[in-house]
């Protein structure tokens, strides 16, 4: 499976990735706790890693 971008759902236990082909295809949709996410990635090669992470509330 060859990936050409990946994007990242950022959270404090489980994080959410999507994989996108050269053409714009998804061909991974997959939620993984931190150590999952580590082991997954840690030999993929990509073009673009985009990270998304909102803030919580501030009082």
């Amino acid at each position: 499976m060859e990936l050409h971008t990946i994007g990242i759902d950022l959270g404090k236990r489980v994080f959410h990735l999507v994989g996108l082909t050269p053409g714009a295809e998804v061909v991974v949709r997959k939620k993984f706790t931190r150590k999952q996410l580590l082991h997954f990635t840690s030999n993929l090669r990509v073009e673009l890693i985009g990270m998304e992470a909102c803030g919580g509330p501030i009082f």
